[in-house]
């Protein structure tokens, strides 16, 4: 019986990562994928969201984010300058005809500033995403655990070792 709990514990984490990994919501000329965002500990206030956003038209822009869960959100980028980490505040975040942009960690992304509860694990976030062109959509960010991942699992990158 065991086993038997466990198998179905393994399908079932399964199939609510890929139909999270196959969240795609569609605004004008386009498609964002995979939207997320990271769980916090209980005292933290900021976190950061992420997604894919493809542009199947001409050239728009993101322009602002907004969620119920904190009391603002930006646009932000993230660079290292030497061995310093900065993080600045971007008014907008271009999308060129018929590319790819990825807000990621690391790079472009969501910020959520002074969070009025805890994100975790499994809890699904309403943004409000707000561009030029597309206008406006509300979508669904799911919340992931913030643990790297495993050695050997995808996302496990050995390239930036020393």
């Amino acid at each position: 019986m065991k086993k038997v709990l466990s198998a179905v514990a393994v399908i079932a984490s399964m199939l609510s990562f890929s139909a999270i990994a196959a969240h795609e919501v569609k605004v004008g000329d386009l498609k964002l994928h995979n939207p997320n965002a990271r769980a916090t500990v209980p005292s933290q206030k900021m976190s950061g969201g992420f997604l894919k956003i493809e542009n199947t038209g001409t050239a728009d822009k993101l322009v602002s984010a907004s969620s119920p869960v904190s009391k603002s959100m930006e646009l932000h980028t993230m660079s290292m300058e030497g061995n310093v980490m900065k993080m600045r505040e971007v008014k907008a975040i271009d999308l060129p005809a018929k590319g790819v942009v990825e807000l990621k960690p690391g790079g472009l992304h969501l910020m959520f500033i002074d969070l009025n509860k805890q994100l975790k694990a499994g809890d699904v976030v309403p943004i409000k995403l707000k561009f030029e062109k597309a206008g406006e959509v509300e979508v669904k960010f799911h919340v992931m655990d913030n643990k790297p991942p495993a050695h050997g699992q995808p996302g496990h990158d050995h390239s930036k070792h020393h």
